[in-house]
């Protein structure tokens, strides 16, 4: 396998110059249908009538497009389907709070609030997993624009609902028309949308947005999905498929996701969360928030890194430090584990209520009202619905219509 130098991969970044916004080229489906109920909807499996893609090909990036939704065409040889060159980000466009008071008053809308929660991270992010493939970059704020006009044009498929969103899938793939193992010639960047509800099929009556359903973890023993050196602090397409073999099995032992160790049984992540621990330090009984550190196999989630700025602003203290799962045994066993959940995108926040290890399940404590986990969500989903007005959220607006 061909070995690729970190100064050719910036040369390969930096050769071409970025797609530009003012390029946008619309061809929009003449009668799309509305937004159906998702009451029943499985998460990921429903997509709005249009995609955007833009293209990297002899040299250079090509005019985006924003067309309807449909199949690529791809050749056998792409380099995507032999070598797993994707990665991709995963954000929410949400509804304005105000917009979902007057829907549910009756109003008809002729003006859209839509709000992307952080998205500059979320571009930044899909940069440096584009770099490690050896993908071209762009301009971010050329992006943004784009990704902005996309969700403009998709605006009415954001549900107007509490704990209800637009979930967006950027995604970047080799479709280099070789089968030799080197850089890919040919990128394929694109954007879909799938209206979503509450990741749980078990959320609360109100949506998840006050009451987030606990979760049932199996330690995963012997599989790994990260390790020193590897790709776990960016997301791959890889990283996700190696990953469902350890998953299968836990769904089949009654468990919802996999609590994933490092190579000397250190906590890393929980499925496809990041995972935190809220317990009393055993010298000096303090309470503390501790998750595991960005050494390069965590993945540094945008959701994390929100956790912990607001639980820093609350007066908690954060150790983002190396723990194993024995500390955590540990732990519970003395009374000294107040709570653990797992946050990210899909979820926001997710508590944990049991734990499978070796052969025993450990009942994990989830406080009455909510505790900390509870705080995180509620503050969050505010911010991310413009109930609270923050620098986090990042405010679309579609054109007056009549």
């Amino acid at each position: 396998m061909l070995r690729v130098s970190f100064s050719l991969r910036q040369s390969l970044q930096k050769a071409a110059a970025s797609f530009k916004a003012a390029d946008l080229r619309k061809d929009l489906t003449p009668t799309p249908p509305p937004l159906r109920p998702l009451d029943n909807v499985v998460f990921g499996s429903y997509f709005t009538p249009h995609m955007m893609t833009i293209d990297f090909a002899d040299g250079k990036w090509h005019a985006p497009e924003i067309k309807p939704f449909q199949n690529f065409s791809l050749p056998p040889q792409s380099s995507v389907l032999h070598y797993a060159m994707t990665c991709f980000e995963g954000m929410k466009a949400y509804a304005d709070a105000a917009d979902i008071e007057r829907v549910a008053a009756g109003e008809t809308l002729t003006r859209q609030r839509v709000r992307l929660f952080r998205p500059d991270k979320n571009i930044q992010r899909l940069q440096r997993s584009m770099a490690r493939l050896c993908f071209p970059s762009f301009d971010q704020d050329e992006f943004q624009q784009l990704l902005d006009e996309y969700v403009r044009t998709e605006a009415s498929y954001v549900p107007k609902k509490m704990g209800y969103s637009l979930y967006l899938r950027p995604t970047a793939m080799g479709i280099g028309r070789t089968l030799s193992a080197a850089p890919s010639n040919m990128v394929r960047l694109f954007v879909i949308a799938s209206p979503v509800g509450p990741y749980y099929a078990t959320a609360g009556k109100d949506g998840g947005v006050c009451d987030a359903p606990a979760v049932k973890l199996l330690v995963e023993e012997s599989d790994r999905r990260a390790w020193p050196g590897g790709t776990g602090a960016i997301k791959l397409g890889l990283n996700y498929g190696i990953s469902m073999h350890a998953q299968a099995k836990a769904q089949s032992m009654g468990y919802n996701q996999v609590l994933w160790l490092g190579p000397n049984c250190e906590v890393q992540e929980a499925g496809s969360m990041n995972f935190l621990v809220l317990w009393r330090n055993k010298a000096t009984n303090e309470l503390e928030l501790v998750t595991a550190p960005l050494d390069g196999s965590t993945l540094p989630g945008i959701t994390r890194d929100s956790v912990i700025s607001l639980a820093r602003g609350w007066g908690y203290k954060v150790k983002e430090e190396a723990y194993t799962i024995d500390d955590m045994i540990t732990a519970l066993v003395e009374g000294r584990l107040v709570e653990c959940f797992g946050c990210g995108t899909a979820a926001v926040i997710t508590p944990v209520a049991e734990l499978h290890y070796k052969i025993t399940d450990f009942t994990l404590p989830t406080p009455k009202d909510g505790g900390l986990a509870g705080r995180l969500l509620r503050e969050l989903l505010a911010i991310q619905y413009g109930q609270k007005l923050h620098e986090w959220s990042h405010l679309v607006e579609t054109v007056p219509t009549k």
